[in-house]
């Protein structure tokens, strides 16, 4: 390594560690562990009020006096100050909910495991044309193309294979290690399995494919999704036998994960078992069909699935509110979507007490011509309303937000409006 690379090097962990050093600072803010407690209340179903978090930001959007700007060369430490400085950001600008931990996850060497980390490889890979309306964001639009016509191309779904890069586990240790050495603490983390056989399919097939598909050739479907659960069960088998699952989750699927009830007993952070841990499952694009071909097609054959888990939190953009005699025979379920395109008061009806209500404002509300507070109050204490009519649990969880028409004020009053809603 030249006498360049070292200075330059040098200079980005200098960086790190200062921005690292201002996390720690908050971190240890008594705050912390008193929103973690409004968490673990919301999630044992007795809340000291709602709770409040947003995620999933457009973030090429909300840059204010260069406080998002990366100034780190090496490629890997720029991901560490990304994630630092976002932290600084959404707690200056707005925390809502959010807690700030006080230590950096840093993933384990693992393959047989997609792109993403949290999603089994199994040999299919997706095949699409995509469409940008704003070369700046990583939103995009998608046109899938269909893998799968008849029972052979069945074959094509492999079992995982997952194996574990002790060595270089280690080596990502030792550097997490140096880099942030006395400031914050570093986890070895495992994966948080992403556990969705109809959203697979639908990016192996595309929707309307699928769609046609399910009325056409239910059984060829119904073999298909069995196959991927098969696929995925041979998977966590892997990864919990080396000691490769996450435990200690922080967050599931856009929400706060403490929980009294985990990790629960037995617990070995060595080897944590799906026991010690939430699943999210969802099957978005099923919002069309019949609650009988729901339960058919999604519930039954993801039975073993759910049972294995310590939690499940299930539901993400599908409406639900029409479904919930078929989401309550889920195992294991703690909480349940109801998404913008839900009736959430048909949704609170069917929830009740036994399972925490997570809210999904609409972001189109934040991407209108111009910003209306009033109309975002109203939708919040609304269901605030609601809620407390029918003894919800709640959480609101503002997410998949793809503009704030450059203006990053609008999400930062967002949160002080739900804020002061839940507060009331």
């Amino acid at each position: 390594m030249g006498k360049g690379v070292k200075i330059m090097k040098k200079q980005d962990i200098n960086i790190i560690r200062e921005l690292a050093s201002q996390v720690a600072e908050i971190a240890a803010l008594s705050k912390q562990e008193q929103t973690r407690n409004l968490w673990r209340a919301v999630n044992r179903l007795k809340p000291d009020r709602p709770t409040v978090m947003i995620d999933q930001v457009c973030w090429n959007e909300m840059n204010v006096d260069d406080e998002l700007t990366l100034r780190c060369q090496d490629e890997k430490l720029r991901e560490w100050e990304c994630y630092l400085r976002r932290t600084l950001y959404t707690w200056k600008h707005m925390p809502a909910d959010y807690v700030v931990d006080d230590f950096i996850r840093v993933p384990k060497a693992i393959y047989g495991l997609d792109g993403s980390g949290s999603a089994l490889d199994m040999g299919v890979h997706t095949q699409d044309h995509t469409l940008s309306t704003d070369t700046t964001n990583d939103v995009l639009s998608r046109s899938y193309v269909n893998q799968f016509k008849n029972v052979d191309d069945l074959e094509k779904i492999k079992m995982p294979i997952v194996s574990h890069d002790e060595a270089e586990t280690k080596q990502r240790e030792a550097f997490a290690n140096e880099v942030f050495d006395g400031i914050l603490d570093v986890r070895m983390d495992g994966v948080s399995p992403y556990l969705s056989p109809w959203d697979t399919i639908s990016q192996w097939m595309g929707i309307e494919a699928v769609l046609y598909a399910i009325v056409d050739t239910p059984e060829l479907m119904l073999a298909m999704a069995k196959r991927i659960i098969a696929a995925y069960m041979t998977g966590l088998d892997q990864l919990v036998e080396q000691g490769l699952l996450c435990h200690s989750q922080s967050w599931i699927h856009c929400t706060g994960a403490w929980a009294d009830d985990l990790p629960g007993k037995n617990f070995d952070p060595a080897k944590p078992t799906t026991q010690n841990i939430w699943m999210f499952g969802l099957a978005q694009m099923f919002s069309t069909i019949s609650p009988s071909m729901f339960y058919d097609l999604e519930v039954v054959p993801n039975l073993p699935l759910f049972e294995r888990f310590g939690l499940v939190y299930y539901g993400c953009c599908d409406p639900l509110d029409r479904k919930m005699d078929e989401v309550r025979k889920i195992p294991n379920l703690r909480k349940v979507s109801i998404s913008p395109w839900a009736d959430t008061r048909r949704g609170a009806a069917g929830i009740g007490r036994d399972y925490v209500l997570s809210y999904k404002p609409n972001p189109a509300l934040l991407a209108m011509a111009s910003f209306d507070e009033g109309l975002v109050r109203k939708d919040l204490s609304e269901t605030v309303a609601i809620c407390k009519e029918y003894g919800c649990p709640l959480e609101i969880i503002m997410k998949d937000i793809s503009t704030v028409k450059y203006e990053p004020k609008r999400l930062w009053r967002w949160a002080e409006i739900a804020m002061e809603c839940v507060n009331a």
